[in-house]
């Protein structure tokens, strides 16, 4: 559609150049009847056949131009008066100026240059005088030069468009990739949040299914401590909904760290787990606050997998080791390891491979060889003095 509408405007141009330019050299001819060639037929003929290649000015502007050039020479060659300065050699040099790359341009002025030299030298002796060439010479490099101003203001014009164009491409990939890291992090916070408290509530439940019978002060008990971690459960919701929710300020308390270890301990003996806690060594200095929480997350999806999956009468060890420049945090169970490790690797503990490759840690995951299951982390500490 375009290059239909290119071609018909330019098919205009031509028949405008044509009707302006027959005027045009009737009226030189009858100004200069004395030292030119009288208009004819043929004369005109001429002038018509070097407008009619301007219809291809923007498709093939090079090729135009020399078959506009055949013409033009021969009405200065023949004493007509007409050469390269005529409105269609003027048209298309600037044509070719403006489409075409600098080696076609100047292609195109050294042509047209040549052929004015030609034409002059060639026709009959005139009376122009030295000053009427320079003004010749001075309007064909200046629509050339014309001409080639445009392209380059359109090559600047593209290339800017185009650098706005990546711009905007890479702001919506960078955009994408923020997106789903948030989404991610979202992700590992309700796991984190939600895996650990429904897991402690299942196996309270079913504990309390099988003593309802034989022992309903048990199954009490365990009814008493399912409600007790539903609560917790939906407030620690209840305040991550509130972060993410744009607009709600919502009442946020401490993360939880390695200080809330032996409460989470507890809770575990409580659904069943024996569950030992021991720390050894003193941290120097207060453990950032990411570390602190991944450390505390790591427990919590490690002892949630033993109570899960190690079976009945398994018992779980969590060891923190502070050391310098290091944090060793590691928890292990005596229960199914083989059977525990053939299980496909849950959204838990991709999660916590990801916390712990946030901080520099390094993690190892697996049955131990003895027999249980282990999950341990290493996280690197600055030593900033």
């Amino acid at each position: 559609m375009r290059t239909g509408r290119m071609t018909f405007h330019d098919s205009v141009l031509a028949l405008l150049v044509a009707v302006g330019s027959v005027p045009l050299f009737l009226l030189q001819s009858a100004a200069r009847a004395e030292w030119t060639r009288a208009p004819d037929a043929f004369g005109v003929a001429l002038v018509l056949l070097m407008s009619a290649p301007v219809a291809v000015r923007r498709s093939w502007p090079l090729a135009g131009l020399c078959a506009s050039l055949v013409p033009q020479t021969l009405l200065a060659a023949l004493g007509y008066g007409f050469g390269p300065a005529a409105p269609a050699g003027l048209v298309l040099l600037y044509s070719v100026a403006a489409h075409r790359g600098l080696a076609a341009a100047l292609c195109a002025l050294t042509l047209s240059l040549a052929v004015y030299t030609v034409g002059v030298s060639a026709g009959p002796v005139t009376p122009a005088r030295w000053s009427d060439h320079l003004v010749v010479i001075v309007v064909l490099v200046a629509l050339w030069g014309a001409g080639r101003s445009l392209r380059l203001r359109r090559a600047y014009l593209a290339e800017l468009k185009d650098r706005a164009a990546r711009l905007e491409r890479a702001h919506a990939a960078d955009t994408r990739a923020a997106r789903a890291e948030e989404r991610s992090r979202i992700a590992r916070e309700l796991h984190d949040v939600v895996a650990h408290h429904v897991s402690v509530m299942t196996v309270q439940a079913a504990a309390a299914r099988k003593v309802l019978a034989s022992d309903p002060e048990l199954a009490r008990e365990a009814l008493s401590a399912i409600e007790n971690t539903g609560r917790v459960a939906m407030a620690e919701m209840r305040d991550l909904v509130g972060v993410l929710r744009a607009g709600t300020r919502a009442e946020l308390g401490p993360q939880p760290g390695l200080r809330d270890l032996p409460a989470l301990v507890e809770q575990m003996r409580e659904a069943g787990l024996d569950t030992g806690l021991s720390v050894h060594g003193e941290a120097g200095r207060p453990l950032p606050a990411g570390v602190d929480l991944a450390a505390y997350r790591l427990v919590q999806e490690g002892l949630t997998n033993s109570l899960r999956h190690a079976g009945a009468g398994a018992r779980a060890e969590v060891t923190v080791r502070h050391a310098p420049g290091e944090l060793d945090v590691r928890v292990e169970d005596d229960g199914l390891g083989a059977a525990a490790g053939a299980r496909p690797p849950g959204h838990g503990l991709v999660g916590i491979r990801e916390r712990v490759a946030l901080y520099g840690g390094i993690i190892d995951v697996g049955p131990k060889s003895g027999g249980g299951f282990e999950v341990r982390a290493r996280f690197p500490l600055k030593d900033e003095r």
